[in-house]
């Protein structure tokens, strides 16, 4: 057997195999005929390296992104033919032989090079190929960096990974279960885990004190960018700690993943804390982006009795914005259409002129106090521009000053790209009312602690607290946590204000139920999103492009033909009849 060859990745080929003969495997990215002279592009999971023949015979047949091998001897290029834009560029290799290992079509779905061009749907369908990209592989490959690093991360802070089931017991936990139903035991059903709850908070109760696994989580919702039906999450838990304690594990985590992985500047610690009141007073949202310098101010109070309808007596929001006066009508004309599509019937707007007074449409319908009212509290000066968001709904209002904020910080390129600005938005309500179905829901985990343990439910539910906590960074939620509600009278006061009696916690989460009558601890922990991080690394669009074999923003698999139809057989097997 002749073994002169040497095997080597077609990227790390360089000048120390000048005149030796190699042997490299890989994929054919490109395919070039110079008149008599064939050049080949090799790629592999390394990088690139070119191949040359004068004998045209040797490439007949010859396909792109098919498989090969090549056998051949290591030349220079000459100095006008260097490409600098691989690493082999000062090199190539001359051809003995080529071996076609498996044969791609004439016709692709579409070029390697360029698949992140084509439809997402097409992409989804050719996986295969569209991984063969490198900015796609590069991804891949940072998540596999990403995750050892975290795991790096918790194990040196003495933390155990335990694995938790995939299948479960369904939970009304916020979102829909994805469910699966049992052949053994006639209609009943497993559920795929929303996340690991449950579990996480029985291991603490089992004397594990810090807890954490790369934890998939499952949930049957509408995809869009920041969510699909499958996630990963870094999940924790710690037990006798409080709330900061939680934060600083947080922060470290997010602080040296950031750090390590980017060349970004990144928010000092401790994180900026702000109360979720404030979040939505000063951003209009729960996951403010912070490197938008705008704020939102209430001025309601100036128009309490205005002659002006539209804000009398409701909730009015303001954004002041320095030195864009001077702003043509079209670009104020442009506001207003962003307004009129997220819903709103228009915007108010007022520019505050050298002479002291005002100029805008709304100027008419402001009295002379109103005008003072608002240079003092909105701070005008000069060329400023103060825009009106009014809503009779406070949370509307809020939400659209918020759109409207957004907006404004991206029209006005007041968004630094280069930067990453975490936050900690905490004091979140305990409960929240539905207006459409006229109760009170959990806000957010039906698990956390309300501060002032049992004793804030001698207050109206709209005023009580949770030791609930969201990360934050660029206007993403990172991570949600909480201190745990580890009483159990408590626990039953928390979910009889959303309408179940005890017999919902006896059933639905017996486990919990039953396992904190022996000793709970306190706990509380997070759970970082782990797409999310790398979707912010690589400034990718959606999580999708951070997932190695995502569904589409539909929902399906065109590759795997996904979801599919089952047969009778298999439907009958598990007591299913299709309606």
């Amino acid at each position: 057997m002749n073994n002169k060859y040497r095997n080597v990745y077609c990227g790390n080929v360089d000048e120390s195999y000048i005149d030796k003969e190699v042997k490299i495997a890989g994929w054919i990215a490109n395919i070039r005929d110079h008149g008599g002279v064939i050049f080949l592009d090799i790629r592999d999971e390394k990088g690139v390296v070119q191949i040359v023949s004068n004998d045209d015979t040797m490439f007949d047949g010859l396909t792109k992104e098919s498989s090969v091998t090549v056998k051949g001897i290591v030349r220079k290029r000459n100095e006008d033919d260097y490409n600098d834009h691989i690493s082999t560029g000062t090199v190539e290799i001359l051809v003995e032989s080529i071996e076609v290992l498996g044969k791609a079509p004439n016709e692709l779905p579409f070029e390697v090079i360029t698949s992140t061009n084509v439809s997402e749907d097409i992409r989804l369908k050719y996986r295969y190929l569209d991984l063969r990209n490198d900015k796609v592989r590069n991804n891949i490959n940072l998540r596999a960096k990403v995750l050892k690093f975290l795991r790096d991360k918790m194990d040196s802070m003495d933390f155990t990974e335990v694995q938790t089931p995939i299948i479960t017991a369904s939970s009304p936990e916020g979102a829909r279960d994805f469910i699966i139903p049992s052949r053994k035991f006639h209609g009943k059903f497993y559920a795929l885990p929303q996340a690991p709850q449950v579990f996480k908070e029985i291991l603490m109760v089992s004397g594990f004190d810090k807890y954490y696994q790369i934890a998939p989580c499952f949930r049957d919702e509408d995809c869009r960018s920041d969510r699909t039906l499958e996630f990963y999450q870094l999940d924790f838990e710690m037990a006798f700690v409080e709330e900061e304690d939680v934060y600083k594990v947080g922060e470290e985590i997010f602080y040296d993943t950031f750090k390590n992985f980017s060349n970004k500047e990144i928010s000092p610690r401790p994180f900026k804390r702000i109360s979720f009141k404030d979040s939505m007073l000063k951003y209009g949202t729960d996951k403010p982006d912070l490197r938008n310098p705008l704020e939102i101010i209430d001025i309601s109070d100036i128009f309490i009795d205005s002659s002006f309808k539209p804000f009398r007596g409701v909730c009015v929001r303001g954004i002041k914005v320095d030195n864009i006066g001077d702003k043509s009508n079209s670009w104020f004309n442009e506001v207003v259409d962003y307004a009129n599509s997220i819903g709103m019937p228009g915007i108010g707007y007022i520019t505050l002129m050298e002479d002291g007074s005002f100029k805008g449409p709304i100027d008419k319908f402001l009295t002379d106090e109103d005008r003072k009212n608002l240079i003092d509290k909105a701070n005008l000066k000069t060329n400023s521009v103060l825009f009106f968001i009014a809503d009779k709904k406070e949370k509307i209002a809020a939400k659209n000053a918020g759109m409207i904020r957004t907006e404004l910080g991206k029209k006005l390129n007041l968004i630094d790209e280069n930067k990453f600005e975490f936050c900690i938005i905490n004091d979140f309500p305990m409960f929240e009312y539905n207006d459409e179905e006229d109760k009170y829901e959990f806000c957010h985990n039906p698990f956390s602690m309300p501060q002032g343990g049992i004793d804030a439910y001698s207050k109206t539910p709209d005023d009580i607290l949770a030791y609930q906590f969201d990360f934050v960074c660029n206007g993403n939620e990172m991570a949600s946590g909480a201190v745990r509600n580890h009483d159990i009278e408590s626990l039953k006061k928390g979910f009889s204000v959303v309408g179940y009696d005890e017999s919902v916690l006896e059933t639905r989460f017996s486990s919990l139920y039953n396992a904190f009558k022996y000793g709970v601890p306190p706990h509380a922990g997070m759970a970082p999103g782990i797409d999310r991080i790398i979707m912010l690394l690589q400034n990718e669009p959606n999580l999708r492009e951070v997932q190695a074999f995502p569904m589409s923003v539909s929902g399906n698999d065109a590759m795997m033909n996904c979801p599919s139809e089952l047969s009778e057989q298999q439907l009958r097997e598990v007591h299913i009849k299709i309606r």
